[in-house]
């Protein structure tokens, strides 16, 4: 997986916080970040609404499936998957019959 550089702002007294862990765990201050990021996506990916939340985002087309699996596992989103292909072909077909 390929780093991607961010820019943005946090509080002061975040960075001195998070400057201060650095020193004390001889880390630098991306580590102790993306540390932390990863804790709490970790955290947040075992709350199930969350998880529902995700799905949503896929059906409704604002993620990728790739995206999704990387939150829900390979499983889970081909099924999630399968069942967006079969609502889609419903949805299809109502419109076609809708048109005769």
């Amino acid at each position: 997986m390929g780093t991607t550089r961010v820019n943005f702002r946090l509080p002061e007294e975040l960075i001195q916080k998070t400057d201060v862990a650095a020193e004390i765990t001889h880390k630098n201050r991306t580590e102790i970040l993306k540390e932390a990021l990863q804790e709490y996506l970790e955290e947040v990916e075992d709350n199930e609404k969350f998880k529902e939340a995700v799905v949503e985002l896929y059906l409704d087309e604002q993620i990728r499936f790739d995206v999704l699996k990387e939150f829900i596992g390979r499983q889970d989103a081909e099924a999630v998957r399968a069942s967006k292909t079969l609502l889609d072909q419903g949805d299809e077909l109502a419109d076609e019959l809708a048109d005769l």
